[in-house]
């Protein structure tokens, strides 16, 4: 395949921190590359460096001519006042279209995003369709090359399931910076992890994200034999040169200097050795009680709609109830209820007699990014209070990956996997009964991702977790409640049940049958003429053919070719249009012959 993008050299530092140095990387046309690595290994940074955004410290990049990129970031920013159609339309404001090009570009674009009101303000989205409109201003610009950083973030499990279709049969290359395991297996056909660990500062293999697991294990199992070999050999020759080995002569000389190589070589193994992961363990209380939360016939509606109604289940130790539904049905709200910040519309919530609930909010109020992170680890003075028991500030950053170089630094200069370390590790100094974790996995790494994972599967109370991340929820989650946001709610064994059920429940696509005389009513055609007649015993096979035409049409219209190519969409739309008039004034005949055998 042809190449779209080389780079050689790369080097980025963020002060005195190097994130990386010498890397190189290929991406070619049909390639849709996932990107891992741990958080402020410097994924985003090279994203955007890969796209144009910033320039490294040092290093080459060649893009083939013509090639044209787009970029999805993490943080999305709309301008005020905007509606939908406005930002879309301002991405190709530069380029040379026509009205009717431009109109049918922007259409189609929005229209394969799922938005059906184009007249939206950009700032009244919830924050998955937010990231669907981020995604629809960069597909507009027909990208060769598109970049995305973390895209599964707020999307509900419907948008994540609209975005691996549209990225796995798209025309252009990809580069997705994502921690999202199922998305990635989905998704990618290439895998690279970004880590000072690798060689060369990056592994790389072709193929799903299951399949890079299992080469990047074979690596490091080589590597680690290596290393032990190598371990073994160096004390040989350490204990050569101290019986006072001397260098008088060429071959004593030429085995002291290659005992100085197998040195320097063990060193670079042993730095590049597997880092540890944040050490995570939520703190529970030493509660017997049986019942922690009883809510019954909970019932709550907002914005007149309601979310879920007469709702009833029971909280004990050891139950992890994962939530599922798409964005706005009611998650959080009933996070929220269970917490006691809400109360509901009608039911009770009965709590144990001190009850205490450790709360993660998604959007990270709790924090405060003008704090140091020695405060915000939740420090007084030098020590922290972990499980009755003092730890210095030093010693608890260390647990979740800071340095203390770290600690005087404002909280606004982490990246948003480490802000999410550092809200944890607050949560952590909070003995709990109940847990209420509402996202905790955005922008968290898959190293971290893994720890907690199990320390929430071994945490003795009880907890309920909202996420969209369905490899964590397989694996924490006892049972899962899904909701649909009308009022209904029912419990699942786990998310794919409910994921069979929510598309066995689907309403179909009615397909609009044509309407046929009836058996036992005689044609009563001496209120026609013969050419009437003619005219209505033929109805039925021309509407039929009109509708087989307007759905070649509509495939038409799907098809790769055609959504890339602005003239041919218009005049899709154009006979489309033709299309459905002519299927309109068909069946409009068809009722007036039809009344006129009554």
């Amino acid at each position: 395949m042809a190449l779209l993008e080389s780079c050689t050299g790369l080097t980025k530092s963020f002060g005195s921190r190097l994130l990386f140095e010498n890397l190189a990387l290929g991406i070619s046309e049909g390639e849709r590359l996932g990107l891992i690595g741990r958080n402020g290994a410097g994924k985003s940074t090279l994203l955007r460096i890969l796209a144009g955004q910033i320039e490294p410290d040092s290093g080459s990049i060649s893009m083939r001519r013509n090639t044209r990129t787009g970029y999805v970031p993490q943080d999305l920013e709309f301008p005020a006042g905007k509606t939908v159609h406005e930002i879309v339309a301002e991405a190709i404001s530069s380029e040379h279209l026509d009205d009717l090009e431009r109109d049918g570009r922007i259409n189609q674009t929005l229209g394969r995003a799922g938005f059906l009101d184009d007249t939206l303000l950009a700032e009244t989205l919830s924050g998955g369709w937010k990231r669907r409109l981020a995604i629809a201003r960069e597909l507009v610009r027909q990208p060769d090359l598109l970049f995305l950083d973390e895209p599964t973030n707020h999307l509900d499990f419907e948008g994540i399931a609209w975005l691996e279709k549209l990225l796995a049969n798209s025309p252009f290359a990809s580069v997705v910076v994502s921690h999202d395991r199922y998305f990635l297996d989905n998704v990618v056909n290439d895998m690279a992890e970004i880590d000072r660990a690798w060689p060369d500062g990056i592994f790389r293999v072709e193929g799903s994200y299951s399949h890079f697991l299992e080469k990047k294990e074979e690596f490091l199992l080589s590597q680690a034999n290596r290393q032990e070999a190598l371990a073994n050999r160096v004390r040989y020759e350490v204990e050569w040169l101290r019986r006072g080995a001397k260098a008088r002569t060429r071959k004593s000389q030429a085995r002291i200097d290659d005992a100085g190589r197998l040195m320097r070589e063990l060193a670079d193994l042993e730095s590049r050795a597997p880092k540890t992961a944040a050490a995570i363990d939520f703190t529970a209380t030493d509660r017997r009680t049986k019942r922690l939360i009883s809510a019954d016939k909970l019932s709550k509606s907002l914005g007149g709609r309601t979310l879920f109604k007469d709702l009833t289940f029971t909280l004990t130790p050891g139950t992890r109830l994962g939530l599922l539904g798409l964005n706005g049905t009611g998650k959080t709200t009933l996070l929220r209820l269970l917490s006691g910040e809400i109360v509901p519309d009608s039911g009770t919530v009965e709590r144990a007699p001190a009850l205490r609930i450790v709360y993660f909010d998604q959007t990270r109020e709790q924090l405060d990014l003008a704090q140091t992170l020695r405060h915000g680890l939740g420090a007084h003075g030098d020590h922290v209070i972990f499980q009755g028991q003092p730890i210095h500030v030093a010693g608890w950053a260390k647990r979740f990956l800071f340095d203390s170089g770290q600690l005087d630094r404002p909280m606004s200069s982490l990246s948003g996997g480490e802000q999410a370390r550092v809200l944890i590790a607050r949560l952590m100094l909070q003995p709990a009964d109940l847990l209420l974790l509402d996202e905790p996995t955005n922008d968290l790494d898959i190293p971290t991702l893994e720890v907690l994972e199990d320390s929430l599967t071994e945490f003795p109370g009880a907890l309920v977790l909202v996420t969209h991340d369905r490899y964590l929820l397989d694996r924490v989650s006892t049972t899962v409640l899904g909701l649909d946001g009308n009022g209904g709610a029912q419990l699942y064994a786990d998310y794919w049940q409910w994921d069979q059920a929510k598309i066995a429940d689907a309403p179909k696509p009615v397909r609009k049958e044509t309407p046929t005389p009836s058996a036992s009513a005689p044609p009563a055609k001496k209120k026609l003429s013969y050419l009437e007649a003619r005219e209505w015993e033929q109805m039925e096979a021309r509407i039929l053919e009109a509708e087989q035409l307007r759905e070649a049409i509509q495939a038409e219209m799907h098809s790769p070719e055609v959504v890339s190519d602005g003239p041919r969409l218009q005049d899709c739309y154009t006979r489309l249009q033709s299309a459905d008039a002519t299927i309109h004034a068909l069946y409009a005949r068809w009722a007036e012959l039809e009344s006129k055998q009554q």
